[in-house]
């Protein structure tokens, strides 16, 4: 009530004010046009009198002048005259104003101006308009002539104008009162009311953290944002209860809160640099509109936390449509977009540097030889010289970033930047420099196809940590670097010192977030009476299993079918009760290798199906459009078991969506062994994917699994992945590089030093 209250107030007086300043702006208007009329009719008077003053004045005839004053008063209905002698006394007064002032009038007496003269006095209480203009009395000297009006009108038109502005203001100042009431009530008091309400019944968990808005109203963005910050606390709260349970246990969870507390202390205001080729949000035009979107990354869902806790930078590709037109000069723009925490460099490369830095040198010459999938690497010299280019041109963006930062830290993520870490440590050897690998490290006689594998290796030693995803790859780097150079190996500490520089190698396996599932994935999930598989609604078999990849010929698809085919010829009983569903997201269409792969793929499965297809159902549901999170969800949630067949891989993070999806602690994992998720996950069915006969007996003991063993293989895994989340794998190496002791040579004069910075 106070705020309605407040608000008429205001309201009235405003209103009041420009009512009173409008009719004071009325009535000067209508007292000068007043003015303008009695000052015309008085001059007409004027030269009317002066026709018979001026004669009589010289002639002396002052009675007669007396007598004609009298009769024009009269006939004219005039306030008076005097006449003034050129000694300026009075001649001839009009009785009215002769018994006003004692027969002695002044008015007008010292009026000098030749062209006349006028003033309002007030005679005998009578509001008069006084004209005074001179006369000629003789050829010499000068009379004057004072003609008065009535002027009482004026104060009449001043009450009517103010009768007429406060008539005007009451109704005015009670309507708006009502209205202005009832607005409040509807538009702002009501909702105000609804929300607090809503608050307190969410404070007491009575109410879902999304507020229930009202489409147009005035307070929409409070509420989204009041929405926000619940669903916020909300998540808070959730996070705090699951480290509460786990601290019982004598676990510790890291959340995107504990990960930005904690680095932030660690990092203690140094600024934090990420340099990979995606970039975390793209720009895109969506109609006349220009959108943010955000790849799906785990490397995003890690770092992000800690760049806005640092305020730090993000060096990337541009890849968005609309990336140019949101950037300042320097190719710069803050993010996220609703609340801007940290900054997003990009870094602009032109379609030929594209074409041989990434899909060239990385994708058809390192990608092959890191993954022991039987492709033939390919290389050529102008792939390698775009590759240089391109480490230089993201060099320059970050020592730009870094420029005035004191021992910044740099996460450099990937295959892409072989080069950068040793251009950045030349450049500043203050800096803390990081290196995450994530793809396999092949053994040494692998790399050593590569033309330029010194240069790429001496490219990463200038990190002071290189970390791949687990230890086999570590022992494999330090083997391909001590078999191509001269250098001092420290096998006891995973280390290598080299051109009086130290970097350390350790494995630091990437993992997911490990956040329960979204409220819409989970309704789809929940209906009665519905099995795993009719809940996704195209699919009819008893019993589902899925697969989820790019099409890549690391990823072992075709090996998946063929084992799915076995699987089917050896137990026949399966048919028409089992389907398997395979996402395949198309991926690199650009290079002939994939072209071909999406193809075989697309080509298997239509002859598995041919071959078994009966009644309307098709063994294999090939799937090549991308899905989105909540649509993978509710598929892992809705499978048996999950095929993961990798012929070689880093890490292989969809095992570990899986297990991370499964809050019903139920499904099976089927992995391959020469996946690095393999190292972690010992509860999955381990398989060799080249062993077709192998991945058909997985197939059939994960659909036959007993539900007690589903269960505890599934426990362990998710508390695997629930203490090894990606949080903590961000955790890990940022406190790592923010520990490393730089030794970095200062010249002084006669004298080398080391200053070592801690």
């Amino acid at each position: 009530m106070t705020l309605s209250f407040r608000l008429i107030a205001l309201l009235v007086a405003g209103v009041t004010l420009v009512v009173v300043v409008a009719a004071w702006s009325e009535v000067r208007a209508e007292r000068f046009a007043l003015q303008v009329e009695l000052q015309q009719r008085a001059e007409i008077v004027a030269d009317r009198l002066r026709e018979a003053a001026e004669p009589a004045l010289r002639g002396n005839s002052v009675k007669a002048l007396a007598s004609t004053v009298e009769r024009l008063v009269a006939r004219q209905g005039l306030g008076g005259v005097a006449v003034y002698d050129a000694n300026m006394n009075p001649v001839a007064v009009s009785t009215a104003i002769s018994e006003a002032t004692g027969g002695h009038p002044s008015v007008g007496a010292s009026c000098v101006v030749p062209q006349g003269c006028s003033e309002f006095v007030s005679l005998g209480g009578r509001p008069l308009f006084a004209y005074t203009t001179p006369l000629q009395s003789d050829s010499s000297s000068a009379a004057l002539l004072t003609v008065f009006l009535d002027a009482s009108m004026m104060a009449g038109t001043a009450g009517r104008v103010w009768r007429n502005a406060l008539i005007f203001v009451v109704p005015q100042v009670l309507l708006i009162v009502v209205i202005t009431y009832f607005v409040m009530q509807s538009a702002v008091l009501a909702p105000i009311a609804r929300t607090a309400r809503w608050m307190r019944d969410l404070r007491f968990g009575r109410a879902s953290p999304r507020a229930e808005g009202q489409a147009g109203s005035l307070l929409d963005p409070i509420s989204s944002e009041a929405a926000s910050l619940a669903q916020s606390l909300a998540s808070a709260k959730a996070s705090a209860e699951a480290e509460a349970r786990l601290r019982e246990t004598a676990d510790s969870l890291w959340t995107p809160e504990r990960l930005r507390v904690g680095m932030q202390e660690r990092l203690r205001g140094t600024r934090l640099i990420v340099v990979s080729n995606r970039e975390p949000y793209e720009h895109v035009h969506r109609g006349r509109n220009i959108e943010a979107l955000v790849p799906a990354s785990g490397v995003v869902t890690a770092l992000e936390p800690v760049l806005v806790a640092c305020d730090g930078t993000w060096v990337a590709n541009a890849s968005g449509d609309a990336d140019h037109e949101v950037v300042d000069l320097r190719g710069r723009v803050r993010v996220p977009p609703d609340r801007a925490r940290y900054t997003l460099r990009r870094v602009w490369l032109t379609p030929e540097e594209e074409e041989g830095y990434y899909f060239g040198f990385a994708n058809e010459g390192l990608w092959p030889l890191c993954h022991i999938a039987h492709t033939r690497p390919i290389f050529r010299v102008n792939d390698w010289e775009h590759y240089r280019r391109v480490n230089r041109k993201f060099a320059d963006a970050v020592l730009d970033e870094m420029h005035d930062v004191e021992r910044p830290v740099v996460l450099v993520q990937d295959y892409h930047f072989a080069l950068l870490p040793r251009l950045i440590k030349e450049a500043r050897p203050d800096s803390r420099v990081s290196m995450f690998w994530h793809i396999p490290w092949p053994n040494p006689e692998a790399f050593e196809i590569c033309p330029w594998q010194q240069e790429l290796l001496d490219g990463m030693l200038g990190s002071d940590i290189i970390s791949f995803h687990i230890q086999a790859h570590c022992q494999n780097f330090l083997e391909t670097v001590d078999r191509a150079f001269e250098c001092r190996i420290e096998w006891d500490r995973l280390a290598v010192r080299r051109r009086e520089h130290m970097t350390c190698v350790r494995p630091h396996p990437i993992s997911v977030a490990f956040e329960p599932p979204s409220d819409e994935a989970n309704d789809d999930l929940n209906r009665p009476g519905e099995s795993g598989a009719a809940k996704l609604g195209f699919i009819t078999a008893e019993f589902v299993g899925v697969g989820v990849d790019r099409v890549d010929y690391t990823k072992g698809i075709l090996e998946r079918f063929l084992g799915i085919e076995r699987f089917l010829d050896k137990y026949p009983d399966y048919r028409g009760r089992f389907t398997f569903v395979q996402i395949g997201a198309p991926s690199r269409t650009r290079i002939k290798r994939y072209q071909d792969l999406l193809v075989d793929v697309q080509a298997e499965a239509d002859r598995i199906n041919r071959r078994f297809a009966a009644a309307g159902w098709r063994p294999i549901q090939l799937l090549e459009q991308t899905q989105n999170h909540r649509q993978i969800t509710a598929l892992y949630r809705a499978a048996q078991f999950c095929l993961v067949t990798s012929l070689h891989d880093g890490m292989n993070l969809v095992a570990k969506e899986f297990v991370a999806s499964r809050g019903d602690d139920d499904g099976v994992l089927v992995l391959s062994q020469f996946t690095g998720a393999s190292r972690e996950l010992r509860d999955a069915v381990r398989v060799n994917p080249y062993d077709t006969e192998q991945l058909a007996e997985a197939i059939r003991f994960a659909i036959e699994m007993p539900a007690e063993e589903r269960r505890i293989r599934m426990r362990h895994m998710r508390r695997e992945v629930r203490t090894h989340n990606v949080y903590r794998w961000a955790a890990d190496l940022i406190s790592e590089v923010a520990e490393v002791r730089v030794e970095t040579p200062d010249r002084v004069p006669g004298a080398v030093l080391t200053t070592v910075h801690s």
